[in-house]
C-alpha cells in the first residue's frame, strides 16, 4: 500500500455536516498542519437540521475549513468544486441513510447514493486530465447492509453480496461495484468502507438508540423487534474516525498486471467492534446511563414500557463484523465499549437537549 500524507493538502469531506463527516473534519483540522478541508453538505430535512447546523457551527470556527451548501447530485456543482479546489484525497460520506426510509422514499437514495456518487468518481476520473496529479485517495462509505440476511458469521469481505434485502443496501452494494470498475479504468486508488451501526453523541436522530431516548422521556412503548432477538454490532464514532483517519494515509497501490492494463487500486474493509450486542441487552444498558445523566428519573420502570414485537421488513437479526483485515492492513481495531459509548451519549443528550 502507498503512504498518502495528509499534511499539507486539500481534502473534499461529502456529507460535512452529518454525524461522522463533522467529526472526521473536526479531527483533521485539529490534528493535520496546513491542512484545507472542503466540506460539501446540501442540509435536508431528513432528520433535525439544527442538529446539523450545530455540528456545521462549531467547525465553521477552523480556518482550515471551507463549507460549501450543495448537493453531490448536481453533476456541474461538483466538477466545479474539484476544478476550484482540487481535491487530492476525497472522502465521501454523503448519502441517503436508513433502511426503513430506503422502503418509502426510494428517490431520495437513488439521487444521493447512486447519482450523487457517480458523479463523484466521473470528477475522481477528470481530476487526471491535462497530466494532473489528481486524486491520490478515495475514501467512501459503504454499510454493513450489504451482507443483507448472511446466515455466516462474522461477516467478511470476502463473503458474497448479491443479495440485498433493502434498497439502501443495493445502493451502496453497487457504489462498490461502480468504485470497482472506476479504479480498474482510470486507476483511481480507492477504498470502502462498510461501517456497522454507529453511534455517539450528535448522532443521527433516526438511529434507534436516539429513538428510544425519545420514546424514554415521552413515556412510551419501547418496540424491541424480533422479540429481543436482535443481535447489533455497535460501533462508537471515534473508533470509526480513527479507522477512517487511518485508512485516508494508506492508499491502494497501482500495479499493472500481465495484460499491460492497470489492475484496479480498490479495497473495501469492514469497521466494526466485533462484539455484537444484543439488543435487548443494549436498551437496557441505555436506560441505565440515561438515568445516571439525568435524563431519566431514578424510578423510569424499563420492564412496564418494554414492547417485544416482530422483525420489521428490510431488518437482518444481526450483524457481526469480522476485521481482521482491517487489523493486518492498519493495525487498528475498534474497541469502545457500549456502556462507554453510551455513557458518553447520555452525557451529551442531557447537555444539548435539556
Amino acid at each position: 500500500m502507498s503512504c498518502v500524507d495528509l499534511k499539507g493538502k486539500t481534502i473534499l469531506i461529502t456529507g460535512a455536516a452529518g454525524f461522522i463527516g463533522a467529526n472526521l473534519i473536526r479531527r483533521l483540522c485539529a490534528e493535520i498542519e496546513d491542512v484545507t478541508v472542503i466540506g460539501i453538505d446540501n442540509m435536508n430535512d431528513y432528520y433535525d437540521v439544527r442538529l446539523k447546523e450545530t455540528r456545521l457551527k462549531e467547525l465553521l470556527e477552523n480556518s482550515s475549513f471551507v463549507f460549501v451548501k450543495g448537493s453531490i447530485a448536481d453533476k456541474v456543482m461538483v466538477a466545479g468544486l474539484f476544478e476550484k479546489y482540487k481535491p487530492q484525497i476525497v472522502v465521501n460520506l454523503a448519502a441517503q441513510a436508513g433502511v426503513r426510509y430506503s422502503i418509502t422514499n426510494p428517490d431520495a437514495y437513488i439521487e444521493s447514493n447512486l447519482i450523487g456518487f457517480y458523479n463523484i468518481l466521473e470528477a475522481c476520473r477528470h481530476s487526471y486530465d491535462n497530466g494532473e496529479t489528481g486524486v491520490e485517495h478515495l475514501v467512501y462509505a459503504s454499510s454493513s447492509s450489504v451482507y443483507g440476511a448472511n446466515k455466516k458469521v462474522p461477516y467478511s469481505t470476502d463473503d458474497k453480496v448479491d443479495n440485498p434485502v433493502s434498497l439502501y443496501a443495493a445502493t451502496k452494494k453497487s457504489d462498490e461495484l461502480l468504485t470497482h470498475a472506476y479504479s480498474k479504468l482510470y486507476n483511481i486508488p480507492s477504498t470502502g468502507l462498510r461501517f456497522f451501526t454507529v453511534y455517539g453523541p450528535a448522532g443521527r436522530p433516526d438511529m434507534a438508540y436516539f429513538g428510544f431516548t425519545d420514546k424514554f422521556r415521552e413515556g412510551k412503548d419501547i418496540e424491541i423487534f424480533n422479540y429481543g432477538d436482535c443481535k447489533r454490532d455497535f460501533t462508537y464514532v471515534d473508533d470509526i474516525i480513527e479507522g477512517i483517519m487511518r485508512v485516508m494515509q494508506k492508499a491502494p497501490d497501482k500495479v499493472m498486471g500481465e495484460d499491460g492494463l492497470p489492475l484496479p487500486p480498490y479495497k473495501v474493509y469492514n469497521i466494526g467492534n466485533s462484539n455484537p450486542e444484543n439488543l435487548l441487552d443494549f436498551v437496557d444498558i441505555l436506560q441505565q446511563e440515561l438515568i445516571r445523566a439525568g435524563v431519566l428519573p431514578e424510578d423510569y420502570d424499563f420492564e412496564s414500557h418494554k414492547k417485544l414485537v416482530p422483525m420489521q421488513l428490510g431488518d437482518v437479526p444481526i450483524t457481526y463484523a469480522d476485521t481482521s483485515a482491517l487489523e493486518a492492513d492498519f493495525g487498528f481495531k475498534p474497541g469502545t465499549s457500549l456502556r462507554d459509548g453510551l455513557r458518553k451519549f447520555a452525557e451529551w443528550y442531557k447537555a444539548y437537549y435539556m
